[in-house]
């Protein structure tokens, strides 16, 4: 499974809660959650000010701009968060060993 990097400087919510936030946050391909599915590379909280590092299954997936709206939707709910940014990046690259056990479970990957 991906491990999320969370990083904070004068954070107005820890970035444990942005995280767990983003639980809420579905991939409408796979109907899992994109922290389990390890799409979440990074979480960094700086005063009120979000930066989520992410991607996606894949570079070319064409909902890039739905997950995005949701992600900022969501943290958009989050006490203490004020602007959220999302940096979608292709390195490394998602493959199924990013996700839980119980994404893979789930997925029946086994």
């Amino acid at each position: 499974m991906t491990q999320t990097e969370l990083t904070e400087i004068n954070a107005a919510t820890p970035a444990r809660n942005v995280l767990e936030a983003l639980r809420a946050v579905i991939d409408p391909e796979l109907g899992l959650d994109i922290v389990s599915l390890g799409m979440v590379y990074a979480v960094a909280v700086v005063d009120a000010n979000v930066a989520i590092e992410m991607t996606l299954t894949t570079p070319g997936c064409p909902l890039h701009g739905s997950i995005e709206a949701d992600v900022k939707h969501c943290l958009g709910n989050v006490p203490g968060v004020d602007d959220v940014t999302v940096d979608l990046v292709w390195d490394p690259p998602w493959t199924p060993d990013s996700m839980s056990d119980e994404a893979k479970r789930s997925l029946g990957f086994y």
